[in-house]
């Protein structure tokens, strides 16, 4: 159980890096989310009057998660709570609910309890909270990385407003290192740093607006370059360049099911999209190409269909491909059956199709097969009444007007094409049998 405590102030600031230093007390002081901590937002008026309750964090890392809970704690005149999930138990939980209970009994003080990463919770971790959060002994603040849709047990989901942090900005990161560079209490202002607009830039933008990455490549420029003659700290392009790297971009499994589903859409509709997220997934986020592979052979029968049957047959091709040659050669092969599938006309009448059919499920319960259509290769099967059946090809263009479907539904249309790509000669050839006496 970690309390958030500010002691041995002088002390702790001497080992804490830069980012955690600077990291806002007061919501005054909180940078960026302004679409729900902005003048006159809802959760800033609850932290500004200490009636925060229950809400759940979700966003990328170094948004401000963390830092909007050391708000809270700062404001709150109740009892604050941390716990990591990466390293707390049921136990701690049950604990900390004991603790809350014996101090809304002997102080009339409420109890916040941060959990942080609450996503790496189990669900029975999480079934732990529950109880304490509907009788209102803790107020639970969660914050994650992952669609909490797909990590947060739903009860407990339910029973707290959810906020989510949107990605800061290069103007979020200039602000919070210019605001280092000139305090003197807890950033570098003591120091003698003279710190050129293009350096600050590059660190801004390489750390893609995370705060945490911006301020600790400042401190680490800072801190490493040697001192000029006149005893100036000076931070160039060059010393920021040696601070930061390019990062790694981390994909948790929902950033992952976004950018899939991203994938999937832009076939629909996009080439340049489609292979900039598959592109994107595989190179930048190390995600399998065969997931996307397996995804474009199911949208080819999803979303071109009959329009195009030769998209699947790209597609295909292309796994086989990847199988036999890998990566990154393949890539060329993916890339040519992606944009054939995005520029192929497209039907959805497969899936419309097989809709349809499920729905009748419901209706026919038993299908009885028609009598002409049984099998009749057995002796005495003319007893049964298993005759009738007219074979097509004995009749002009291959086709003749018989029942097919059971007798419920013996009229139902349940394919239709489009009138787009190959299906068009389809529905052509659907309308003149229609019209065959």
């Amino acid at each position: 159980m970690d309390l958030f405590t500010y002691r041995d102030q002088d002390a702790l600031l001497q080992r804490q890096p830069l980012a955690e230093r600077m990291r806002a007390r007061t919501i005054e002081e909180y940078i960026g989310q302004e679409h729900i901590v902005g003048p006159g937002k809802m959760l800033r008026r609850a932290i500004m009057t200490d009636q925060v309750t229950s809400i759940l964090l979700f966003g990328p890392p170094g948004t401000g998660k963390t830092t909007l809970a050391h708000v809270i704690a700062h404001r709150t005149d109740g009892q604050f709570v941390r716990l990591n999930a990466v390293d707390a138990s049921v136990k701690d939980v049950r604990e900390t609910i004991e603790a809350a209970k014996q101090t809304i009994v002997s102080e009339k003080r409420k109890t916040i309890l941060f959990l942080d990463e609450v996503h790496r919770f189990r669900t029975s971790q999480q079934d732990a909270l529950l109880p304490a959060v509907e009788a209102g002994i803790i107020i639970f603040i969660g914050a994650t990385t992952e669609n909490p849709f797909h990590s947060i047990n739903g009860a407990l989901l339910s029973r707290s407003t959810l906020f989510r942090l949107e990605p800061l900005t290069v103007q979020h990161a200039l602000i919070a290192m210019q605001r280092a560079l000139s305090d003197k209490e807890r950033g570098l202002g003591a120091l003698p740093i003279r710190a050129d607009e293009d350096a600050l830039l590059h660190m801004a933008t390489v750390a893609g607006g995370d705060l945490r990455r911006a301020l600790n490549a400042l401190e680490l420029a800072a801190l490493t370059i040697l001192p000029d003659n006149k005893g100036m700290l000076h931070i160039t392009r060059h010393a920021a360049e040696e601070s930061i790297r390019q990062p790694t971009v981390a994909a948790d499994a929902s950033t992952q099911y976004d950018v899939l589903s991203a994938f999937h859409k832009s076939v629909r509709g996009s080439s340049d999209a489609a292979l900039f997220w598959f592109l994107y997934a595989v190179e930048k986020l190390g995600m399998d190409p065969m997931v996307f592979l397996r995804r474009l052979i199911v949208a080819c029968s999803e979303d071109i269909g009959l329009a195009n049957p030769q998209a699947m047959t790209q597609s295909v091709a292309a796994m086989d491909a990847y199988h036999k040659i890998g990566w990154p050669e393949a890539r060329y092969n993916i890339a040519q059956a992606i944009l054939f599938a995005v520029e192929s006309p497209k039907s959805n009448s497969i899936g419309r199709t097989m809709d349809r059919i499920q729905q009748t499920f419901d209706q026919l319960g038993c299908a009885e097969v028609p009598l002409h259509l049984r099998d009749a290769h057995y002796q005495g099967a003319t007893k049964l009444g298993h005759v009738g059946y007219q074979y097509p090809h004995d009749f002009p263009e291959h086709f003749v007007k018989q029942q097919y479907l059971p007798e419920k539904i013996k009229d139902m249309v349940l394919f239709e094409a489009s009138d787009q790509g190959m299906e068009a000669r389809m529905k052509e050839n659907q309308s003149r049998r229609r019209t065959k006496p």
